[in-house]
């Protein structure tokens, strides 16, 4: 009703018997469900009224200046992502956020297939649909690309709980978002998360996260970064 169609036309769009809606259509579909822009995008990928992305050659490589750009916030942990949640790249305070993951470096994995991930993540629950919602986008975006067929092929084999929110459906990216983390090292951390579209490298998505100014996730990312320096100081070659 809300949409203005009937049931049996829903129906038959629903079951697959339908497959040329109109633009029109869509449009009444995503208002009446209440639809955002990534859901949109989604709807109207499956009906094949929007253009999808060509799948870049695969493997994934980060752009040099971009990997210098990450280097030159050492306060800051940031993460590249590909097309299937891989992780690409990462600065020193990103690989020591995410350090001791035996799943890494898939973040989708990492999340249902990593018996840590549920310490790790304070909001277990929230990060997994998030994480299962934007991989849901990517799935649309390139629905031919093989290394997301096989993440999904994995996720799929080692978690029913994975399985669970593959079927929901959702289709939502990464937004600004807070993340509540508990580091083995330093412990507990809040943390904003800001995502970018990597306009050099379709796919790519690159990950900063950073604390508030003055608050005790400020100094224990401090610390964190310290103690990353350190190791990494003490595992250089000596003369």
């Amino acid at each position: 009703m809300l949409a203005g169609m009937s049931v049996d036309y829903y129906v038959r769009l629903e079951q697959g018997r339908e497959r040329s809606p109109s633009a029109q259509l869509l449009t009444s579909l995503c208002r009446a469900l209440r639809l955002d822009r990534d859901g949109r995008e989604h709807l109207f990928r499956l009906a094949g009224l929007a253009p999808g992305d060509e799948a870049a050659p695969l493997p994934e490589r980060v752009d040099a200046s971009l990997l210098t750009l990450m280097e030159g916030w050492p306060d800051h942990p940031a993460v590249v992502l590909g097309r299937a949640y891989d992780v690409l790249a990462a600065n020193r305070l990103g690989q020591a956020l995410f350090e001791g993951f035996e799943t890494m470096p898939n973040l989708l994995l990492m999340v249902f297939a990593d018996p840590s991930a549920r310490h790790f993540y304070r909001d277990w629950d929230l990060v997994a649909a998030n994480t299962v919602a934007g991989f849901r986008v990517l799935h649309g975006r390139y629905p031919h690309d093989q290394r997301i067929a096989a993440v999904l092929a994995r996720a799929t084999e080692t978690s029913g709980e994975f399985g669970r929110l593959w079927r929901r459906h959702e289709a939502r990216g990464k937004r600004l978002e807070v993340k509540h983390l508990r580091h083995r090292e330093v412990g507990d951390l809040t943390l904003r998360m800001h995502s970018f579209d990597v306009r050099s490298s379709p796919g790519q998505e690159l990950v900063v996260y950073h604390a508030e100014p003055g608050s005790p996730s400020e100094g224990a990312l401090a610390l964190l970064g310290t103690v990353a320096a350190t190791r990494d100081r003490d595992a250089a070659p000596r003369d």
